[in-house]
């Protein structure tokens, strides 16, 4: 079992030909602890993020998200509560100056271990499907747990996992990311930072 990894600046660069992957939950929103956002009364942006989400828009050529909702093979919301939550974050992402450019999804419980939930590839094959500029070499991937980590590792992206860098009971079981920080403000100061 890997332990915890101490907080470190990134070692990489990006240019603008390079793709983000942002996790959903815990990234872009505030995560329900033991339960699904089924609608978009439940949805809370966290702090900063609509501001970060239009500063990286002038950093990378395709923004995407990958998010796990199984939720939905649970029956605790369907495809269309989904999609109405997803329009709406698009529009306020929109509105504050930023963009994604496609978010894809997997509804099913890891139990059968689809080829779509992370850490699996599948939402990643399908969005270089969608946009074969695509390059996993010069793409980074954001996210909040082992299993956003491990699906960037299994591909050669760059890894940032977000959340309390000072939180050591965070412990990587399958993942090791190349830097953690606090949040996508974090990931933008080190942008411009370069």
């Amino acid at each position: 079992m890997k332990t915890h990894v101490p907080f470190c600046w990134p070692t990489f660069k990006v240019d603008p030909s390079w793709s983000l992957f942002l996790d959903r939950d815990g990234v872009v929103n505030e995560r329900l602890p033991n339960d699904y956002v089924k609608s978009w009364s439940e949805f809370t942006f966290l702090p900063g993020v609509l501001d970060a989400i239009g500063a990286l828009s002038g950093f990378f050529q395709r923004m995407i998200i990958v998010t796990n909702q199984a939720g939905i093979e649970r029956g605790f919301f369907t495809h269309d509560d989904l999609k109405d939550i997803h329009d709406k974050m698009l529009d306020c992402i929109l509105y504050h100056g930023g963009r994604i450019d496609e978010i894809y999804y997997c509804p099913f419980k890891g139990d059968l271990d689809p080829l779509c939930r992370k850490p699996n590839p599948g939402m990643a094959l399908e969005a270089k499907s969608d946009f074969p500029e695509i390059d996993f070499k010069k793409c980074l991937m954001v996210g909040d747990s082992d299993g956003d980590i491990a699906f960037g590792n299994n591909l050669g992206m760059k890894t940032i996992l977000v959340g309390d860098k000072n939180d050591n009971s965070f412990v990587y079981k399958n993942s090791i990311p190349d830097a953690r920080l606090d949040s996508l403000t974090d990931v933008v100061s080190f942008l411009k930072s370069l």
